[in-house]
């Protein structure tokens, strides 16, 4: 089974696999899906970078443990192992501003 992308590109929430703690959204396309699946890290699509594996250039890469497809079949989760932090600021996560 995997994500439908007949409308484009699909949301995935990424969730630390040990807090249940959410780091990031991204976005997938079918061949950023596939290379997570083949390589067991975490690769998304950017409007302004492409295909890019998380952590390429600065390390905080994230090993994919578990990756479950919500009930229709269009957002990814996907349960990591974080080898840093998740935002580009260094901060843990990337949802930590209070509206």
């Amino acid at each position: 089974m995997k994500p439908d992308f007949s409308k484009g590109l699909v949301p995935a929430v990424v969730q630390d696999a040990e807090s249940g703690k959410v780091l990031m959204l991204a976005y997938m396309n079918e061949e950023a899906w596939t290379k997570t699946r083949e390589t067991g890290q975490a690769w998304f699509l950017s409007r302004e970078r492409g295909l890019w594996r998380k952590g390429e250039t600065s390390g905080n890469t994230m090993e994919v443990l578990e990756v479950k497809l919500d009930c229709d079949l269009d957002t990814v989760l996907l349960k990591v192992k974080a080898a840093g932090p998740a935002c580009h600021t260094g901060a843990e996560s990337c949802f930590f501003n209070t509206p």
